[in-house]
This record gives structure tokens, sequence and C-alpha cells, in this order.
């Protein structure tokens, strides 16, 4: 392959492409109703986080939002946390979704392991919210209650999702293969009226039961009166032998009822997302219907550029925020590609055969996946039809320069690649695309418009071509309303506005070049990262620690050079234990089930001891630093360990991958 460096200009749209853009159409009704000018994407980006109040009135009426009640203003107040956007306004994220509705295209479209191709109208796909939604009333569900679902990514996931919607309750889901304490600890604490949950989904050729899963979680949930049971696995499946009353989903398809929508106010909680710390449960995130509405109306047709009849793609599980994001292809009209199954069986093609089948015109994915594709040496741009394919979006972790030449060298050369990159607190990407500027190697293209992303230096100043904190330092309309269960919003604060505040710091280490572009090196905090999905270290910490054999145990996610992502286990073990292949394989089988298999790490090494503070906290920060090169002393004060000792592992460790990875260089 050759060589490709960090900056590395490697596409640049036609003028016919960006003057067809949805960003361009944009900027073309600025000038005609507003008298507002720019020339450069990056003059309307400043404009967009210098009059923010205009900027989102902007959005408003650009996508004439429809509610029942008009807003009094934009912005009351721009303190974070806190800030209050379009006070007065009520309207329904599920009726933005449904109200592109054509017969011209579908609504969806979705695959799975052994399921082929097939599709859903948009029809059928209003015939069933509706049913859904009545049946949930029936149940006695209504505005606030929560609904959680414990389903892979199928059709019925995304239709039990706007039903909730529909009718003013709460979505929050959970992907299958997370085990039955991970998702406990999720779904306790918002305390679900109803949970739909799968009888079992098949992933790498295998089947999985999941009804010993749900038959605990209704045990474990407080509060919960009805199971939905899809039988998703086997279709025969049914409802004997569940602890609680449980009804079949074909039952609530049967009810009847026109499709109708409850006015929220714009700040109504429209789903909860998850995301873990390194302490603690996982944090549970609330989300409301107008700032999702707004913000992904936004990245959908501007910087995904999406419009009726584009079909829009990104694997993911419903238990990470691109499953999300993906269903809000629809409120621009735009069919929704559902998979369901592993990107890797039968072979590393998965996803490009289902690109060609499908004539996919933005296909979303992972770095780990465009990586994966590398060592596999696939050649999808000769094996497949990806005439259809227009772009290409990479999120998860930073893509490296060399994936970004991958793309263009062995899928298509006329492709315009994304990398992008946000969160599950924002449930969006504020640096990501944009169809006007040209792809260079190991860069995002751009700030999102209406996103103050800064690069803070350690004095909190913003700084340019330097690598910083990534912080934003005004307010967006998708930031969490509040966490669920957070008397006087004090976890929130101490999540994002400890370090700055009045601003989110991210916890990403970011450089913003002079150009506009950045480049995002990883994770500034001790949060794992696996293809996007957060975990907090204190849950792979709870699940292993649990074995008999291990003491103790750190885990440690890395993003190197010349290697990407990598994540190790140390484990302290019980006097006289070895760490055999036996006792390695209990270990990640246990991680697998209990937690899910993306935090199943690279690899499981024995140390001595784990090296900790004077008041007994685990030193993670400290040592990811040493293992990605920084000295003893820039990277902790020995006098505030207790066993300072401890570090010399560390050091000796870091020391063999950095000669690996010049090896492997």
């Amino acid at each position: 392959m050759p060589a490709v460096e960090e900056g590395t200009l490697l596409w640049e749209p036609s003028q016919e492409f960006r003057e067809r853009s949805e960003m361009r159409r944009y900027m073309r009704w600025l000038a005609e109703r507003k008298g507002l000018s720019f020339d450069t994407y990056d003059d309307l980006w400043q404009w967009s986080v210098r009059d923010l109040e205009a900027f989102w009135a902007s959005i408003w009426e650009y996508f004439d939002i429809q509610a029942s009640r008009p807003y009094e203003r934009v912005l009351a107040g721009r303190a974070m946390p806190g800030a209050r956007w379009f006070p007065g306004a009520e309207l329904n994220y599920a009726q933005h979704a449904l109200r592109r509705a054509s017969r011209e295209h579908p609504a969806i479209l979705c695959a799975s392991e052994d399921r082929l191709l097939t599709a859903l109208s948009w029809d059928e796909l209003g015939a069933q919210v509706a049913a859904v939604a009545a049946a949930l009333r029936n149940l006695g569900v209504g505005r606030g209650d929560r609904v959680a679902a414990y389903v892979p990514n199928i059709p019925e996931a995304l239709v039990a999702f706007l039903a909730t919607a529909s009718i003013g309750a709460i979505w929050s889901s959970c992907s299958p293969d997370f085990g039955a304490p991970s998702v406990a600890d999720r779904f306790r604490q918002i305390e679900p009226r109803v949970l739909i949950a799968v009888d079992g989904y098949r992933y790498n050729g295998r089947p999985y039961d999941r009804r010993p899963v749900v038959a605990e979680l209704q045990r474990q949930l407080p509060g919960l009166e009805t199971t939905v049971l899809i039988p998703y696995l086997d279709p025969a499946a049914g409802t004997a032998g569940f602890p609680g009353k449980t009804v079949l989903w074909p039952e609530l398809l049967r009810e009847g009822g026109p499709l109708a929508f409850e006015p929220v106010p714009f700040d109504h909680p429209l789903w909860i997302l998850y995301s873990s710390g390194t302490t603690g449960l996982p944090k549970p995130i609330v989300q409301g219907h107008g700032g999702i509405l707004l913000e992904h109306l936004k990245m959908m047709a501007l910087h995904c550029d999406l419009r009726p009849g584009d079909r829009f793609f990104w694997f993911t599980t419903t238990g990470w925020m691109m499953w999300n994001f993906l269903v809000s292809g629809l409120l621009v009209g735009a069919t929704v590609l559902l998979y369901d199954g592993s990107p890797g069986y039968p072979d590393m093609n998965a996803l490009w055969r289902l690109a060609e089948q499908s004539r996919m015109t933005l296909l979303g994915t992972s770095a780990a996946y465009i990586g994966a594709c590398m060592k596999a040496g696939i050649e999808p741009g000769r094996d497949f039809d990806l005439s259809a394919l227009k772009s290409i979006g990479s999120t998860g972790s930073p893509l490296a320069p060399e994936g970004f030449r991958w793309v263009y060298d062995h899928v298509k050369r006329d492709l315009w690649l994304a990398s992008v990159s946000g969160g599950t607190d924002l449930c969006t990407a504020f640096l990501g695309g944009c169809p006007l500027l040209p792809v260079r190697a190991g860069e995002l293209q751009c700030r999102c418009l209406g996103a103050d992303v800064q690069a803070f230096d350690e004095r909190g100043r913003p700084v340019i071509d330097q690598v910083g904190e990534l912080v934003i330092t005004q307010p967006m309309p998708s930031m969490p309303l509040f966490f669920w269960n957070d008397p006087g919003d004090r976890r929130y604060r101490d999540s994002y506005f400890a370090m700055y505040p009045g601003v989110w710091r991210h916890g990403d280490w970011i450089k913003i070049t002079p150009r506009g572009s950045a480049v995002i090196y990883g994770r500034s905090d001790s949060t794992i990262n696996r293809m996007g999905v957060r975990m907090g270290t204190s849950e792979i910490y709870r699940v292993v620690e649990a074995i008999p054999e291990v003491q103790d145990s750190l885990v440690i996610d890395l993003e190197l050079p010349g290697r990407g992502a990598y994540m190790p286990l140390f484990v302290v073990l019980r006097e006289g234990v070895e760490l055999d292949d036996g006792l390695r394989e209990r270990i990640r089988r246990r991680i697998r089930e209990s937690l899910s298999p993306r935090h199943v790490p690279d690899d499981i090494v024995a140390i001595p001891e784990v090296p900790r503070t004077l008041n007994g906290k685990k030193l993670e920060v400290p040592v990811k630093k040493i293992l990605m090169g920084a000295a003893r002393e820039q990277a902790v004060n020995p006098d505030s360990m207790s066993n300072p000792g401890a570090l010399r592992f560390f050091e000796e460790f870091a020391a063999r991958l950095q000669a690996e990875g010049a090896a492997g260089a």
C-alpha cells in the first residue's frame, strides 16, 4: 500500500457534487430568505456558533418543524448545564419520523445472517406503529412511563420505539448480547413499566437463547408489569415458564386504531441512553424530543447529505447510540437499512455484500471494521457492484490514515469518506463530514454546525494545531436534559463540567488544524470505548474479580500508533494460581456473557499488584499514560501512591509494546 501521512489529500468533491448537496441548498436558502451569504463552510460554521439563536431558528424554519404550540424564544439562557431550548413549544419526534411517507421507496430494508433482504413500506410501518401504540396504551403505558427493550437491530425495535415516542412514553434499549447483570444495572435505574424482549438471536452462525436472561430481568426489575416477547429465534416460542405477565408481539400488532401523536414539550424525554464512567453504575442519559429532532435533522440532511430515496445504513446494535442516530434517517425521508448479525460472517465481505444487494448509498461502519477488512485482504470494489454507494461513514474510534487510503484503493475512488466523532452523551457527531470539503487522511473534515468544539490547553485556553482537551464551549439542543435519578444534577455536572465549569469536557484528545479539520487521538480519561460502545472499567472489574482465582484487576483501553485499538486486562491472581489458557478463556467467556463480546480484552496478563493511590484508588490514567510512552514522573507523583514499585512492571510492558510497534512498522 502506498505510504500515506496524516493530512494527505485523498478526495475532493466535484463542483456538481457540491452544488447538489443539501449543505449548499441550505446556504442558498439562507442567502435568499435571511440575507446571509457565506463564501466558505468555515464562514458558515463561525456564524452558527457565534449566533446560536439565529442558527437554530433557521434549522427550525428550514426543516419546517411541525409544532402544536409555537416556541416563545429560541434559547432561555446559555448556561451549561441547564440551557433551555425553545420553551413553550410542543411537538413529537415520531410525528416527524413518519411525516415523509412515500410510495416511491420503502421506509425500511432489513436483513440478518439467515434472513434475506426484505422491505417494509411506509404504510406498513405507520400501521404497525399505530397498532403497537394502541397496545401500549391498553397496557397502561402513558406519558413519562418507561418502555425498555432487549432486542437486536430488527424492524420490531424501530416500530416499538416510534410507538413509545408517539404516546409520550420514554424509550430505552440494550442489545441482547449484553448479559443479565449488565442489562439489569441499566434498566433497574429507570424502572420500566413494559419490557420488550426477544427469545434469542443468531450471531456468527450460532443461536443464542436469551429466555433465561429475560426471565432473570423480570425478577430483577421493580415496577415491571408486562413483558412482550418477540419470537425471533424460534417462531414457535411461547410465554410458558416466565415468572411475570408475558404476551407475544403478534398480539400487539392485532390492535387497531389510527396513527396519533401526543404533543409533548420540546424538552420532554424521548429516550434514555447509557454511558459508563470509571466508577459506579452506567449513567442513564436523558435526551429530549425537540433537541434530538433538530440535531438529527441537521446531521442527516446537512452533514450526511441524505434525502428521500437515499438508502442509509450504519452497522450498529440497539445498545449503541448509532442505532438511535440511524433510525433518524426517517426524519429526512431516507430508507433505513437494518442488519442483525456479525459483520464478519460468513466472511469479512458481509457488509459489502449487503451494500450491493440493497443499493446502499451511505454505508456507516467503524474504524475497527475497516481495519479488519484491511487485514483480511478483501477487495470490495472489485468483487461487488458498489455503483450506488455515495459515501462511507466511520466512527467508534479514530480511523488511521492507512484506513482512509485502503477505502480509496480497495473500495471506490470517487467516494466521500467521512470519519466522525461525537458520543452517546449528545447522541450525535459534533465533528464530522461536509460535502463541500476535501477528505484528508486521518482527519475529520469539520466541526459540525452549531457545535462550538475547541481544543483546550492545560490552562483552559483554545489552541490551534496543538493537541488539547476536546471541549464544547456553548450549549447544543441534544445535550442531556439530565441523568435519571440524579438529584441536583450532581453526577451530570461531575461528568462533564468538573474540569472547566460552564464548559463541556468530553474526554478526548483533539487537534484542530488551521484548515478547520480535526484529528482525534483517543480518550483522555480511562473509560473503555470499544467500537463506539462505552463501558466503565468498574463494570469489567465486577465481573472479572468475581472469578475465584482473580484477586485484583486493571483494564486499560489504548490507541497505539501503528497498532490501533488495544485493550489489555491485567490480573492479580490468588497465591498458587497460574494464568493458563483455561483460565484466560474462562475470564473471556465471563466478560462476553455478563457484559458484551465487544469488551473482551485483547490480552490478559498476570501482574504482581495493581498500582493504587494512598486512598486505594486504581491508577488507571497514569498507567495508560505510561503505556502510551510517558515517563513515570510525567504520569504520576509517586508520593501519592501506596505502592509506587508497582509501576515498574508497566514501564517494562510499555517498552515491549514500543519494540513490537517498531518491529511491525
